[in-house]
């Protein structure tokens, strides 16, 4: 509830501090006094934008304080959402500074306007006369007949399902537009992997291919080669190997002379040894020589294709063609693998709806329940209201569609005349009608709901005698169960309220100014009267304004 409200600088107020109790509390004040003025400053309070047209003195800062006690009202999850610091008496702060900049805090912590509205959302319901159309939409409507007919866990249920039920739909037609578009090139991708499967490509292959193709084009340059080397390393008394023998002998038979001819002849003994081993190895390659035409036009074609794949995929090795390859695997597997997922996702998202589909016939049964429920207590509210033939005719009917808040259409339809025709509220019901069935809906969620602190800005006019004391009734019981504020012209609304304020002007320092005041008893008589009567206060109009207080 609202346990204080500070304002500095907003319009014509230049400096207002007030607290408040819990139960009803009235303000009253003449046409212009200044009322609106303070749901100004709520509205700031509350979320709205900020206007430097509304600041007193533009060279100052404007500065809106509100005192909340939140403790029953369940919004830690809130807090903790936003970021925010939670307290039992949480204060919030909006400053409009010179340069026109807005300002807005929590407990001292900044917020966005949007978290400061959904806050204030849950603190502050104000309702006026111009508001009262709310009644008229499905969504609050529903919003009624779920707190009578306590379909909270069941509807919480039911939008956590929905939400994935959303979920899994986007992911399904996700899949299925990827699977149109890899369709598209899922033939061409699967000719490509073909063809490069079937070259059945190794990492280094084609080094070693040239290699080979080298060796068997050149075959008879090699052979050539390799016998001219041959010849010359061991043909008799010429050869190198003879001539090499020949020195190693003499030196044989000089070695034992110094250290360093025995050194020089194990040197040529060593070379005598390699050379021998090198004339062994040429004559081993030569024989293993041996002209293949066909396995070189096999080298070549391979050599060829495998030339021709790395230019068709702009690729310079084998090893890039097995990471295509690869790639290309991957993605012929995940077009042939997405009908299933298709397919598992279908299915999940029959479950998913078959799960929806009881709740929902759980929330339909509770709301058909609790639907006779709501139109009698609304029918027999108004009928103390002033509306003695106002009578509803509702209907549920289950659709297939997926809504917001289950499967149900909601017809709520009246008539404020016996025999009349029913219709929609918006087409058929005046907008006195309107504040009068707002007020009752009020009065029965009061009851089944933890509603915020709420404010009624002149919702009774048009409303006077007895009406106008059935309608101060209803707030007071009201205020039982949260705190109330009504705005009023009416004397006996505003003789009911625990609390009584009176806005007015005063002129200071030529200056004229709105000030917020608690009236003592002896001046709600006066002020009561004076509704009553007006400015010239009679006997009759004290008397009956002691009535209406009970004095």
């Amino acid at each position: 509830m609202l346990r204080g409200l500070s304002i500095k600088n907003f319009a014509l107020i230049e400096q207002l501090q007030v607290s408040f109790d819990s139960g009803l509390i009235t303000i009253t004040g003449e046409t212009g006094a200044g009322k609106s003025l303070l749901l100004g400053a709520l509205g700031l309070l509350l979320g709205k934008r900020a206007d430097l047209s509304s600041v007193k003195d533009s060279s100052q800062k404007c500065i809106i304080e509100g005192v909340f006690e939140i403790k029953h009202y369940d919004l830690t999850r809130l807090f903790e959402e936003e970021g925010l610091d939670y307290e039992n008496e949480t204060i919030i702060r909006r400053e409009i500074l010179p340069s026109g900049k807005s300002r807005a805090f929590v407990n001292d912590t900044p917020v966005t306007l949007q978290s400061l509205a959904l806050l204030g959302a849950k603190l502050i319901d104000i309702h006026s006369q111009h508001q009262t159309l709310e009644v008229t939409t499905n969504d609050f409507q529903f919003e009624v007949l779920d707190a009578l007919a306590e379909t909270y866990r069941e509807i919480e249920s039911y939008k956590r399902g929905l939400t994935l039920l959303k979920e899994k739909e986007k992911e399904v037609n996700s899949l299925i537009a990827n699977q149109e578009e890899f369709n598209k090139e899922y033939d061409y991708n699967a000719f490509l992997l073909k063809e490069l499967e079937e070259a059945k490509l190794k990492a280094g292959e084609l080094a070693e291919l040239e290699e080979r193709y080298e060796k068997l084009n050149n075959i008879e340059e090699i052979q050539e080669r390799l016998s001219g080397s041959i010849a010359i390393v061991s043909s008799e008394e010429i050869g190198v190997l003879d001539q090499l023998n020949t020195i190693k002998t003499n030196l044989s038979k000089i070695e034992s002379f110094s250290g360093a001819l025995k050194e020089l002849s194990d040197r040529v003994q060593s070379i005598y040894i390699e050379l021998d081993d090198v004339h062994l190895s040429l004559q081993n390659e030569l024989e293993k020589l041996e002209a293949d035409p066909e396995q070189l036009e096999q080298l070549s074609k391979r050599i060829e294709l495998l030339h021709n794949l790395q230019v068709k995929h702009t690729v310079s090795t084998v090893e890039e063609l097995i990471e295509i390859s690869e790639t290309l695997r991957q993605k012929v597997s995940k077009t042939e693998s997405l009908t299933d997922d298709i397919n598992e996702l279908r299915n999940e998202i029959d479950r998913i709806k078959s799960q929806l589909d009881d709740v929902a016939e759980k929330i339909h049964k509770k709301r058909n329940k609790a639907l006779p429920k709501l139109i009698e207590e609304l029918e027999e509210i108004l009928k103390s209201l002033g509306m003695p033939n106002a009578s509803f005719n509702a209907t549920l009917e289950m659709q297939e569609k997926y809504l917001s808040n289950g499967k149900e259409v909601l017809a709520f339809l009246f008539s404020a005349n016996k025999g009349g025709s029913y219709g929609e509220l918006k087409k058929v019901a005046s907008g006195g009608e309107l504040s009068r069935i707002m007020i009752a809906i009020k009065a029965i969620l009061s009851r089944y709901a933890q509603l915020p602190t709420i404010i009624f800005d002149e919702i009774d006019t048009g409303v006077s005698g007895e009406v106008a004391q059935k309608m101060a009734d209803l707030m007071m019981n009201m205020s039982k169960n949260l705190q109330v504020f009504s705005i009023t012209h009416l004397p006996q609304i505003a003789a009911n309220g625990q609390s009584h304020y009176k806005v007015y002007k005063e002129d200071i320092n030529n200056t004229t100014v709105t000030q917020l005041k608690l009236l003592d008893k002896e001046e709600r008589v006066h002020e009561i009267a004076e509704m009553i009567g007006g400015k010239s206060i009679s006997d009759s109009a004290l008397t009956h304004a002691k009535s209406l207080l009970h004095n």
